[in-house]
């Protein structure tokens, strides 16, 4: 899948880092990169803030460890990662707080460029202009190759697709949007379509809705000891319910 104009490509599956550190070990964490790899896929989604339940940069240390042991790792995959989401360091796409952000995010992952550099959150408090402003000056320094947005009203991704088109600067090649089978709406519609229009290419987030669209919460029962309990138990109503069924006949 090509991410977007970038001249990136990547295998139809993303490795989410979210749960390096947290619910998965180091050690665990380098056997699923590992097996990941080694079916063809290449694409390793993570964040400075991720996870949220660890000091800043947990997940990103734990990739950086992992490329770190050679054998090629670093040239069979694409990095991705974000900023913007508060940390201990700071928070904002501002181009103050940027230009930290990158060198603390390279250090950790242990490489010196990153694929797909994200803004996680939109920043409203800092203008279009200053944020791809400093994006561009990454992506030109050579420390990014590509940037994606997050988190992204229809409008505010449109008026910033319009500010890199006005001035010549790095334009956001990918969305990472809130979707899945359970929540749609967040997506289709407006956002999807300036999506399209601006020729984005759309990498999801809760893609299988924290686990419920596995089907292995039936009940509250079935939430006992789940990390995810506080996000899955507001599924398990009539609606999640009839969708459960529906993927129990597709399967």
């Amino acid at each position: 899948v090509s991410l977007g104009h970038s001249g990136l490509a990547a295998a139809p599956w993303a490795f989410g880092g979210n749960v390096f550190g947290w619910t998965v070990d180091r050690a665990m964490a380098f056997r699923l990169l590992d097996a990941f790899v080694e079916r063809g896929f290449n694409l390793i989604d993570t964040a400075d803030v991720y996870p949220p339940q660890c000091p800043t940069g947990t997940s990103e240390s734990i990739i950086g460890e992992w490329l770190a042991q050679g054998g090629g790792r670093r040239e069979q995959v694409l990095v991705a990662t974000k900023l913007g989401v508060p940390t201990a360091d700071g928070q904002g796409t501002s181009r103050a707080y940027m230009v930290g952000a990158v060198e603390r995010s390279l250090r950790r992952l242990r490489t010196d460029v990153i694929d797909l550099y994200q803004a996680h959150i939109d920043d409203a408090a800092t203008p279009l202009e200053e944020t791809l402003g400093a994006f561009d000056e990454l992506v030109r320094a050579g420390k990014v190759r590509a940037i994606g947005a997050s988190n992204f009203t229809a409008p505010r991704l449109g008026a910033a697709l319009a500010v890199s088109r006005a001035r010549g600067l790095a334009r956001y090649a990918t969305l990472q949007p809130w979707y899945n089978l359970y929540d749609r709406d967040l997506y289709e519609g407006a956002l999807e379509q300036a999506a399209r229009a601006g020729g984005l290419t759309v990498l999801p987030y809760f893609g299988l809705a924290s686990g419920f669209l596995t089907g292995k919460y039936r009940s509250a029962a079935d939430l006992e000891g789940s990390a995810r309990a506080y996000r899955v138990k507001d599924m398990l109503v009539p609606r999640g319910l009839r969708i459960l069924a529906a993927l129990d006949e597709a399967a």
